[in-house]
């Protein structure tokens, strides 16, 4: 059976109708999608042939590629947390059409996996990336702690998005989900804006980079352009989900360099620094938030309202 040709499908309109309440946040993208309800293998096969999602599943593909060609340089941890959260991004985007049971329940990974890589981003930050002025400060101090509420705000809300799309409109999911990503992302950096004003920016220029990508992929998350000023012209590449996702994973690309980099030359002192009980309580957090997230999304699964 043929998913989709090398050119734009043309859906029937009550599958196209069917295939907008599976994917409320692409209001303005009118064709390109796959029919939902085929087997799995064309589904995985879909992943070499052009829809609307194509970019989308190779953006966070090659990111996961490239991460682990860098795995050899740098820590085990990030970088395999980022490995798994982009093939688990990849994994929901070129399935979910399956059928809406496997939508939900991928997305809902994947904000479970997004929510996870926001507490290990900044449990990165925070130990190769931070001066002493700033470890030492109140912030320092409540870092952690409000990275681990923000990083379950942000699962939490994603899932709400994915499973409560019909009870709210595109600009107001979109906001929600969009809410404590940004909040985290402003805590997550709070490490490095301090060193702007002590340190030559080009010895921090890929966090610059990282901050101007993911302002950027927020305002296309938030507006639906340039698909609502003309609806159905960038289905398949260009509409406002593709552009925000491939600017958030250039923008983490960005980040994972920074972190290389301090991790290349902090990572002596870290022990002598913040000291065995430090590292192990905070590792002991990260295993908490990873049980916990999933433990989330599996709860909302559970009470969806239905339809």
């Amino acid at each position: 059976m043929s998913i989709v040709s090398l050119s734009p499908p043309s859906l029937p309109a009550p599958l196209v109708t069917v295939l907008h309440q599976l994917l409320p946040s692409e209001a303005f993208v009118l064709s390109g999608y796959r029919p939902v309800g085929l087997p799995w293998r064309c589904y995985v096969l879909s992943l070499f042939q052009i829809h609307n999602d194509s970019v989308k599943v190779w953006c966070p593909l090659l990111a996961a590629l490239y991460v682990a060609t860098r795995l050899l340089l740098f820590v085990v941890l990030q970088g395999g947390v980022m490995c798994c959260l982009w093939c688990c991004s990849a994994a929901a985007l070129l399935l979910h059409p399956r059928s809406e049971p496997v939508r939900l329940s991928l997305f809902l990974l994947d904000s479970a996996g997004r929510g996870l890589h926001q507490f290990g981003r900044a449990l990165a930050l925070s130990v190769y990336s931070s001066d002493a002025d700033w470890t030492d400060s109140i912030m320092g101090q409540l870092y952690l702690p409000a990275a681990a509420v923000l990083s379950w705000l942000s699962c939490t809300a994603g899932c709400c998005g994915e499973l409560f799309p019909r009870h709210c409109d595109l600009s107001h999911r979109r906001l929600l989900q969009m809410g404590p990503m940004s909040l985290a992302f402003l805590l997550d950096i709070s490490p490095v804006a301090q060193r702007l004003y002590s340190c030559p920016w080009s010895s921090i220029l890929h966090f610059v980079l990282q901050v101007v990508l993911f302002l950027t992929a927020a305002f296309f998350l938030l507006c639906p352009v340039p698909e609502c000023l003309s609806p159905g012209r960038f289905d398949i590449a260009g509409h406002s989900g593709q552009l925000s996702l491939v600017l958030l994973t250039l923008s983490t690309v960005s980040q994972q360099e920074a972190l290389l980099r301090d991790f290349s030359w902090r990572r002596a002192g870290v022990v002598r620094r913040f000291g065995e009980e430090y590292l192990l309580k905070a590792c002991a957090g990260f295993i908490a938030v990873t049980l916990s997230l999933p433990a989330t999304a599996l709860v909302l699964l559970t009470r969806q309202p239905k339809t």
